[in-house]
């Protein structure tokens, strides 16, 4: 990852964001699209993609352009959209796509030199937002300096937090002024995800990385779970880490950004979970996939429909692979699950209404359990997957 290097540092944040604060406001806008392209640039070569994906810049400053042409109530953001998902789905699941229709291996359309382009998930999701936001009128144009700004806005490229057009336009307008303080909690929170990530979740990989089909046929089965959660923690803090960096490099800047993890490990019922955990892209989701497909204002079985939806959403924007869908379907039967059950005890049950510590530490722990099983998915292919459940349940290999 980008912000594990010094380039990062030396190269973009420290002399990106001074520059930031000392150009005129006209100015401000092209320094962070300017620094953004250079960063995009220099480690796609040097990281992902290579020159190919260098190129790739080309693609989101065209997006940026066709932007230009979004109005309130026009049908033409879908262009955006469509441009947008094209795009992604280009890159990231087209030798998926065509491997379920040749199963084989054979298959004759397969991109032998697929790879992704840096940061395009998050790029994907910026974009659909604000071709949908100007359709509907909750935020305005901007100029195209400051929407380059906005998707090339460095510190958020990679790995989110996924950030609203209408939330940043202002600060990069009237960004904080108050260099002492926004400098000392900015690289306070950028050394707090440094700490977390390498003193923590990469010490993690030392057991989650185990978690592959030759490790786990010679391993006995009590140690399988504490592989797998291992991985649960890993990813959790090595996630929450890259969020922080990214809030804290943008306090640099004078600019805020929203969380996006709050304790989620903590929470007591599946749906507060993922209202807990990568909260950017939960809202996301809410309001561009479930609301539009009907949310809660449908009849039972289409809302629990939807809810699935949402999630097999979720899975697949993580990763192209089979493995992602059953964890977006496990995530989205959990939340059902807990649905019905709160409607037949009644609207009344909540997690700040749990009767007893016992029942808290009950809900608490089936939630924990849940989330940590649906890991399994994620990080490994079904095949691997079910010899892992095989080996834990019965020690046959």
């Amino acid at each position: 990852m980008v912000f594990n290097t010094f380039s990062y540092f030396l190269l973009f944040l420290l002399p990106a964001a001074i520059a930031f604060r000392t150009v005129s406001a006209g100015w401000r806008p092209k320094v962070l699209a300017l620094s953004g392209a250079a960063f995009f640039v220099y480690f796609s070569i040097t990281a992902v993609g290579g020159v190919g994906g260098a190129m790739c810049l080309g693609l989101f400053i065209w997006e940026a352009a066709v932007s230009r042409i979004y109005r309130t109530g026009s049908r033409l953001c879908w262009v955006g959209v469509a441009l947008a998902l094209g795009i992604l789905a280009m890159f990231k699941y087209w030798n998926f796509a065509t491997g379920l229709v040749w199963p084989s291996g054979a298959n004759p359309w397969r991109w032998s030199g697929a790879f992704l382009p840096l940061g395009i998930s998050f790029f994907t999701f910026e974009f659909i937002h604000y071709a949908e936001d100007r359709r509907l009128g909750r935020t305005e144009a901007g100029t195209f300096w400051e929407y380059l700004a906005f998707i090339l806005f460095f510190p958020t490229m990679v790995a989110g937090p996924i950030k609203r057009y209408q939330d940043f336009l202002p600060a990069l307008r009237a960004p904080s002024t108050d260099w002492a303080q926004d400098w000392e909690r900015g690289i306070t929170r950028i050394l707090a995800g440094l700490v977390k990530k390498f003193a923590v979740a990469d010490v993690l990989t030392t057991y989650s990385s185990h978690l592959n089909a030759s490790d786990i046929a010679a391993a006995r089965p009590w140690v399988l779970p504490v592989w797998l959660l291992a991985f649960g923690l890993q990813i959790y803090l090595d996630f929450s880490a890259y969020s922080d960096i990214a809030i804290g490099s943008a306090r640099l800047f004078g600019l805020p950004v929203k969380e996006n993890f709050d304790w989620p490990y903590l929470q007591t019922d599946l749906a507060a979970f993922w209202r807990h955990w990568h909260m950017s892209l939960t809202r996301w989701l809410t309001d561009y996939v479930y609301i539009p497909l009907g949310g809660s204002r449908v009849g039972t079985v289409r809302v629990h429909a939807n809810v699935i939806a949402v999630m097999l959403v979720s899975g697949l924007w993580h990763g192209a692979g089979t493995n992602f869908l059953l964890w977006g379907l496990w995530h989205g039967v959990g939340l059902g699950v807990h649905r019905g059950w709160r409607m037949l005890h009644g609207e009344a049950v909540t997690t700040a209404a749990v009767p007893s510590p016992a029942g808290r530490f009950a809900g608490w722990a089936l939630t924990f359990t849940h989330v940590n099983i649906g890991w399994a998915f994620f990080i490994m292919d079904l095949p691997t997957a079910g010899k892992f459940f095989r080996h834990l349940v019965t020690g046959w290999h």
